[in-house]
């Protein structure tokens, strides 16, 4: 870029000047006619030099794309087979080509197959983990044939370029023509015949079918998924195996037991089926059965809470509870031969001679009683009013019937016997002085009451504190209870 010259345009050129001079400064004379230019300062800044470096690193990085290309990575797979695969086949990282085969070797001494690939980068490099399969599109197209790459994860360690990947991680496909060679005659006939038999089953369903299409390789892939789980640890997937060849071995060598099992299951559900209607009736209660429980349920918090309490405070007394039940071995020792004794006089063999043939005679007696039981009532209720009065002195008669002229007292309403005597006083008491003089056979009888002919029931001892005695039944006896021996 030159310096400015002389414009055409004499109002650009002032103006380029004029900013270019500095303050205070004189101004530049006027080029004559033939004079040599004068070169102007240079305008370049940092602006120009950044987009420079800009363009020579976008040219730089062009020229070496063009010159290195994408990195490329080589492995080698090895497959139990490789039919139809042929070099120059695609290699596919989710349905995507990333690379080619390249080459495909035998190996005798191992009985397998190598094949050579080549990868791009990305996906290239593969990390642990990663596996092959050889797959083809349809059998319509057995031949065209692609490898299909599962890269392992990230963050495993990166497989270098020439890592060999064992059979352990590859798989092959089987061909139709295999399966259908290992089948005799009349085995491919039924297989024909199941064909033909599945073509009229879906005979006019195909909108069905295809539906249930749509959605089988999503169920196969979960499947595998579970298979591969399944294989994961291979140790406890063959112990689980073993042990349930075991369990088949066990369950053969009861193969009488479980027929009887099986036949009286199928009795029982026969049963079941004949009580259908009873079956279903009891189904239709069932809900409201439940919802009886639920509240049942929802009820049993108070009586657990309650329970769990009585538990708590009950088990302090457990440890007692031992020496209880050692204490009580004695007891239940001694008391064997009486229950042996009862047990005998309950069911002693031979006739009329024990509890339960008397029981037998009850419902006889019952009868009798029916028509004698009545009399008796009425007889008892009419003289209700007779022996209502002597109900209280029952202990009073019973006492003076029993111990007439052995002592004076008897037992009173409360069964308490009274210990009475007469005792007559020689002497006499006198407070004032504090002095014994002797008394009158008149003076020591002064005390003494006669005409006491309406005692009440208790009264020879001294009256309850808690009001009981004298009985006067409150005072429907027409007893007086001042009146006291």
């Amino acid at each position: 870029m030159k310096g400015f010259e002389r414009s055409p345009h004499p109002q650009i050129s002032r103006m380029a000047s004029s900013t270019r001079q500095p303050q205070g400064a004189r101004p530049a004379p006027p080029l004559r006619p033939g004079a040599p230019s004068v070169r102007a300062p240079s305008v370049r800044g940092p602006l120009f030099w950044a987009g420079g470096l800009l363009a020579a690193a976008i040219v730089a990085l062009i020229v070496f794309l063009l010159v290195s290309g994408p990195a490329t990575y080589e492995y080698r797979l090895l497959f139990k087979t490789a039919e139809l695969l042929v070099p120059g086949n695609q290699v596919d990282v989710g349905g995507v080509p990333v690379g080619t085969v390249t080459a495909i070797n035998y190996l005798p001494h191992r009985n397998e197959a190598e094949v050579v690939i080549e990868l791009q980068s990305p996906p290239a490099p593969l990390h642990a983990g990663s596996s092959a399969e050889i797959k083809y599109p349809s059998l319509s197209g057995v031949a065209n044939r692609y490898i299909a790459i599962s890269p392992g994860p990230n963050n495993y360690r990166e497989l270098p370029s020439g890592t060999t990947i064992s059979t352990a991680h590859t798989s092959s496909p089987t061909d139709l023509d295999e399966v259908f060679s290992a089948l005799n005659p009349p085995t491919r006939h039924g297989l024909q015949q199941v064909i033909k038999g599945f073509a009229e089953l879906y005979s006019g369903n195909e909108a069905d079918v295809n539906t249930t299409t749509h959605y089988f390789a999503p169920s196969l892939r979960s499947l595998s998924h579970v298979f591969a789980e399944l294989t994961r640890d291979e140790k406890t997937f063959t112990s689980f195996l073993v042990d349930a060849a075991e369990a088949t071995s066990i369950i053969g060598a009861h193969s009488e037991s479980l027929r009887d099992l099986i036949g009286n299951a199928d009795r029982t559900f026969t049963a079941i089926a004949s009580e259908r209607e009873e079956l279903a009736r009891g189904l239709e209660v069932l809900p409201e059965a439940l919802q009886h429980g639920v509240r049942t349920f929802s009820a049993l918090h108070g009586p657990l809470a309650a329970l769990e309490h009585l538990v708590n405070v009950s088990k302090p007394d457990t440890k007692t509870l031992p020496i209880l039940l050692e204490r009580l071995r004695p007891l239940l020792s001694e008391a064997t031969p009486t229950v042996e004794d009862l047990s005998t006089a309950i069911s002693r063999p031979g006739p009329h001679n024990d509890f339960a043939e008397a029981a037998q005679e009850l419902p006889k007696l019952a009868k009798q009683l029916e028509s004698a039981s009545p009399a008796a009532v009425r007889a008892e209720r009419e003289s209700l009013p007779n022996t209502n009065f002597f109900g209280p002195y029952a202990p009073d008669l019973e006492g003076l019937f029993r111990d007439f002229g052995q002592a004076t007292a008897y037992y009173d309403a409360n069964g308490n016997y009274a210990h009475v005597l007469p005792v007559f006083a020689d002497f006499k008491y006198n407070e004032a002085t504090n002095t014994l003089t002797p008394t009158t056979p008149a003076a020591g009888l002064e005390g003494l009451q006669t005409g006491q002919l309406r005692r009440c029931p208790g009264a020879a001892s001294a009256p309850a504190a808690d009001g009981s005695s004298p009985f006067t039944d409150e005072g429907l006896l027409g007893c007086i209870a001042q009146e006291a021996p």
